[in-house]
Formats: C-alpha cells, structure tokens, sequence
C-alpha cells in the first residue's frame, strides 16, 4: 500500500475496529417520523452489514435531542441499537440553551453520549472518514 494510500485510509475506532463503514445520522427535529425513520435506518444498516462492520454514530441536535428524553416512545429500540453498538450522541450546546430558555436543564437518557456541539461533531465524523446521512 502506497503512503498516500494509507493516509486516505481512516484510523481503526477503538470500540469498532472492525468496521469497513462509517456512518453518521443526522436528526435535528423532533418529528416522530423522522425519529423512527432514523433508528429505522441504523437497524437495517446492522441488519445489512455485520454490527461488527458498521460504525453507526446518531447525532442529535436542536429539537432532534427530544429522541433521547425519558419519556421517548423509542426508549427501548435506542438501548437495544446501543447494545449492538450504535452511539447516540446529544448536542449539549442544545441542551444548555433548553436550561436556559426554561429554568430547567432537560434529562436524557444515560446511554446518549454527550458532545459539546452537535454540528461540529458532525463535521469531525466526516472528516475522519464518516458519511454523513439525513434520513
């Protein structure tokens, strides 16, 4: 393999590396469609390819951070995703300015993986080799 070769190649991922493709899903409203949609499409990705081979990082921002509240009707189907390695993570610039907005700092559930800036994230995702899907 030639170095410009390798350097195209991206890094192994320390909880998947394995995986041959990357995938970042993009849910940045609060529609119960889109919701289910996009878990939806993270399972029949895992169907499709082995959970081994896929990485599957779920990005949530402005009302999109709803999916991962207690109370979410999908609760159950974004744990099992979780279990079989899917990451889903929660913009916390959204939830800080939720807490602001209303007095009182919104919940998630404790399988959502915090990141600063949910945008920004993405973009660090495709930049590493991630492609970038907005079911």
């Amino acid at each position: 393999m030639t170095t410009a070769a390798a350097a195209a190649e991206p890094a192994p991922l320390p909880g998947k590396p394995f995986a041959e493709h990357r995938i970042v899903l993009q849910l940045s409203d609060n529609d119960p469609k889109k919701q289910g949609l996009v878990i939806s499409v993270a399972n029949n990705l895992l169907k499709f390819y082995d959970p081994d081979k896929v990485a599957i990082e779920v990005v949530t921002f402005g009302p999109g951070i709803e999916l991962l509240f207690p109370g979410n009707s999908h609760r159950q189907r974004i744990e099992s995703l979780v279990a079989q390695g899917v990451r889903f993570d929660i913009c916390l610039n959204t939830v800080d300015s939720i807490g602001r907005d209303s007095g009182k700092r919104p919940e998630f559930i404790s399988v959502a993986t915090p990141v600063q800036v949910g945008v920004a994230h993405i973009l660090s995702l495709t930049e590493t080799g991630f492609t970038l899907v907005k079911p």
